[in-house]
C-alpha cells in the first residue's frame, strides 16, 4: 500500500484549522520550520515516524487516520480527545455550537 501524502497533508491541515492553529504554531510545537510543515501540508514532503507521533498527539487524530483515513475508534472517544484540547474560556462557545447543531437536528 502506497501513502497519499497529498491526502496525508489535507487531513492533517484540515485537523490543524479546525483546532484554530496557525501553521507557525504547529511548526514551532513540532520543533519543525513552518516551511517544512507547509510541505507536510501540501504534500511535497514525507515526515518522520516520530514526527508523525507528534503530528498525532498535538492534533488529537489517530495514526491511521492521519496516513490512511481511517478512523477506528470509537466516535464519543475521538469527541472527547477533540474536547481536551479545547480551552477552558472557548468551551461556552462550543457548547453553544453543539446545541445549535443538535436543535438543527430535530428540525
Amino acid at each position: 500500500m502506497e501513502l497519499n501524502w497529498s491526502e496525508i497533508g489535507q487531513r492533517i491541515r484540515s485537523q490543524r484549522e479546525s483546532l484554530g492553529m496557525t501553521r507557525e504554531m504547529m511548526a514551532e510545537v513540532l520543533d519543525i520550520t513552518p516551511k517544512f510543515c507547509a510541505d507536510i501540508e501540501l504534500g511535497a514532503k514525507g515526515m518522520s515516524v516520530q514526527t508523525l507521533c507528534k503530528i498525532s498527539n498535538l492534533l488529537s487524530l489517530p495514526t491511521d487516520y492521519i496516513l490512511f483515513g481511517s478512523k477506528n475508534e470509537v466516535p464519543e472517544e475521538l469527541l472527547s480527545e477533540m474536547l481536551s484540547t479545547c480551552s477552558p474560556e472557548k468551551l461556552p462557545y462550543l457548547e453553544t455550537i453543539l446545541q445549535t447543531f443538535l436543535q438543527a437536528l430535530k428540525t
